[in-house]
């Protein structure tokens, strides 16, 4: 999108409303503050909202009890009926700034889970009888609220049952493949195969440790993490996508966002009340380095020659602030090896560059021999709004159709498969690449009108067959460039799925820091991410809940299942506008009739999209199955059923079915440079080739090519 004066869009950027002006804080007040300024900025910038009134309550409650306790493990109708008391009262509590209910629903939970903590504890004490015949319903939205806790407590046994069980069949057919594999001694068998009552004991022994695990997690949460947890069910309320993020949380969005952060390069995991190194970034500094490893345990963390921090049953949020920082200072981690031994580790934080998050490119052979066809990947519309180096994906795309063009391929696959969206600049400079120039995309704000977004470079970048590749969780600024390259006719949309996501709403960040005057002793606030814009193709209509329908469809395995933005509470409804008027000259798909029907009678003669359909069937019919039984043999029936009607579908996608693939000749030296890189592009490469949805592609893209040849 282009940059205007004074005002710069984005589908995520800073955003800024009057300065609101609070009474004198007390100690209690920043709750009351937050959520003020919350619905406030809601109010004056959000691009439909809600009345705040009884009927905003009542959704607001549903929600809450929804993220609080879907399942129905922790309530009773007792617990219920106290709550229900708030359901017509959130709205004025939000108004107020109080937090009555939340509060209350603290208590009531923490009484909860020091009531079924005990529950699980006593039930996982003594075996069970697999004997029985009795079922469970795991879908928390076909069961009632337990009655009382006599009938919460057989609700917990039961799960815990199922739990047991389906780890106790685990384990007894995993000793059954071993005793397969051993020798035909008799005294080794003996020895090593273990009771049935020993698996059992075992199977119970994980699911204890699964849930103590579970409640240590619990407990941990503070104060402001809850919070923050009915601080989404409210906003949820205005539709899916406005969100409040905690600082931390913001934090972690932005890294996604730019692929970058300032670090050590090292990804953790809080496994009991230890932090594990689980991964090393390459390039990062930890991985310059050499001497911090995966899975080593990170006792303490120390900021220079500061004194260290014992960082024992810290939350994994709290580790990961003291362990990042700004580049060139130094962090000491003492860190518990594989082996036993204790070691400091100094390291000098860096710019760390996650790479796997931007655009990459290969060279493909086509549908008939000596056709080359460029094939560029973008896992997301990242872009870097902080610094001066930053990565932008127009500007990496740009770099990938260079180097495809200098090895003159035939046409260009550009895969935005599971590419959930970003910045809006990119997406109209990218869409840009293909054609002269002309309106991309429509704009709207809340009773504004339609602001329309212009690629204004009348240069292309590109002016041969073009293929973009979608699925279901292509959504919003992919489905911004699909639409536009279609509604131009300028490339053929190849999909797996009926329709793109359906996301056709804009957000901005808004940091509530900068929306209160005082209050410092309570910041940061936090941000909130809200929908204030809808987009709108330049034919006028939206993708919003409808997506993108492609031109070809290639069936997946989750066809027939609902999923996007139709399926999302509270989400924005779809409407039209006026279109407007667009035209390029660089090239036009012809005979999209004849290339579609050409790509039908491949895929219906196909053996593995035959059976990817039946597989789909098979997922849908499934869906429902929740009722599970109890009974050993019952269970070991019902699990051998599903197996055998997923044994069919197994190696679907095991198959070789694309050869010759090359990394462009510009990207050959760097890769091979690092033994990391190299490995990491052979798995892609692995991956590419196993893909039918790239090989019918290559077909239909030789089609596109010879239409105009």
């Amino acid at each position: 999108m282009k940059l205007h004066k004074p005002v710069f869009y984005s589908l995520v950027a800073v955003g800024l409303f009057a300065a609101a002006i609070f009474p004198n804080p007390t100690d209690q007040e920043k709750e009351a503050v937050l959520m003020q300024a919350m619905l406030r900025g809601l109010e004056q910038m959000h691009y439909d909202p809600p009345a705040i009134d009884d009927e905003f309550s009542k959704k607001v409650f549903d929600n809450y009890l929804e993220s609080i306790d879907g399942a129905k493990r922790f309530f009773t109708q007792k617990e219920l009926e106290q709550l229900e008391a708030y359901r017509l009262k959130l709205d004025d509590e939000a108004k107020a700034g109080t937090f009555q209910c939340f509060d209350l629903s603290l208590e009531l939970l923490n009484t909860a889970m020091d009531k079924t903590q005990g529950y699980y504890r006593d039930i996982l004490a003594k075996p069970f009888d697999f004997t029985v015949d009795e079922k469970i319903e795991l879908d928390g939205d076909k069961r009632k609220y337990a009655k009382n806790d006599a009938e919460l407590k057989e609700y917990w046994r039961r799960y815990l049952k199922y739990e047991t069980l389906d780890r106790f069949v685990a384990k007894m057919d995993a000793q059954e493949k071993e005793e397969a594999k051993k020798t035909s001694d008799p005294q080794e068998n003996e020895v090593k195969k273990k009771t049935p009552e020993e698996l059992e004991k075992i199977a119970r022994e994980d699911v204890l440790k699964l849930f103590d695990d579970f409640y240590d997690r619990l407990r941990k949460l503070k104060r402001e993490e809850r919070l923050s947890v009915y601080l989404n069910a409210i906003s949820g309320i205005y539709d899916p996508h406005t969100n409040y993020f905690q600082p931390i949380e913001k934090e972690n969005f932005d890294i996604r966002f730019s692929g970058r952060l300032e670090g050590i390069g090292a990804q953790l995991l809080s496994e009991d009340d230890y932090t594990k190194v689980t991964s090393i970034v390459v390039g990062g500094p930890a991985w310059k380095g050499k001497e911090l490893q995966e899975n080593d345990v990170i006792l303490s963390v120390a900021q220079g020659s500061a004194t260290p921090v014992d960082i024992k049953g810290m939350q994994i949020n709290d580790v990961v602030q003291l362990v990042r920082g700004a580049k060139d200072t130094e962090v000491r981690l003492t860190v518990k090896k594989v082996d036993g031994t204790v070691k400091v580790i100094s390291i000098i934080r860096d710019i760390v560059v996650l790479d796997e998050r931007f655009a990459k490119s290969l060279i493909l052979d086509g549908g008939s021999k000596g056709e080359k066809i460029g094939f560029i990947y973008l896992p997301s519309f990242y872009a870097d709004f902080e610094h001066r180096d930053g990565r932008f994906c127009s500007q990496d795309v740009a770099i990938e159709i260079a180097k495809l063009k200098a090895e003159k391929v035939d046409g260009i696959i550009l895969d935005l498969r599971n590419n959930t969206g970003g910045s809006l600049n990119d997406v109209v400079r990218m869409s840009g690449f293909f054609i002269e120039k002309g309106p991309i995309v429509q704009v709207k704000s809340r009773g504004g009108m339609p602001d329309i977004q212009n690629d204004l470079d009348a240069g292309v970048q590109y002016n041969g067959p073009l293929i973009v590749m979608v699925n279901s969780y292509s959504a919003s600024a992919s489905e911004i460039l699909a639409a536009a390259l279609q509604d131009y006719g300028r490339a053929v949309i190849v999909g797996s799925s009926p329709s793109t996501f359906g996301k056709g709403t804009v957000q901005r960040f808004v940091d509530l820091d900068r929306t209160v005057r005082g209050f410092d002793q309570y910041k940061p606030l936090g941000s909130v991410k809200m929908t204030m814009q809808k987009f709108y193709r330049i034919n006028g209509g939206s993708t919003q809940k409808k997506g993108v329908i492609p031109d070809i469809v290639l069936p997946d395995s989750y066809f027939y299942l609902k999923t996007g933005e139709q399926e999302e509470k509270h989400s924005l409804e779809w409407s039209e506008i006026e279109p407007v008027a667009y035209s390029q000259n660089v090239m036009k798909v012809k005979n999209l009739d004849k290339i579609k029907s050409n790509s039908e009678a491949r895929t219906k003669s196909n053996e593995v999209f035959r059976k990817v359909l039946e597989n789909a069937k098979r997922l849908e019919s499934q869906r429902e199955m929740t009722l599970l039984p109890l009974k050993l043999d019952a269970f070991q029936s019902f699990e051998k059923g599903l197996q055998a009607s997923a044994d069919p579908y197994k190696n679907l996608m095991d198959a070789v079915v694309n050869t010759g693939i090359q990394n462009p000749n510009a990207d050959v030296a760097v890769i091979n440079a690092d033994e990391s890189k190299k490995a990491r592009n052979e798995d892609w490469i692995k991956t590419v080739s196993k893909d039918v949805y790239i090989k019918e592609t290559l077909q239909i893209m030789h089609d596109l090519i010879s239409q105009h040849q």
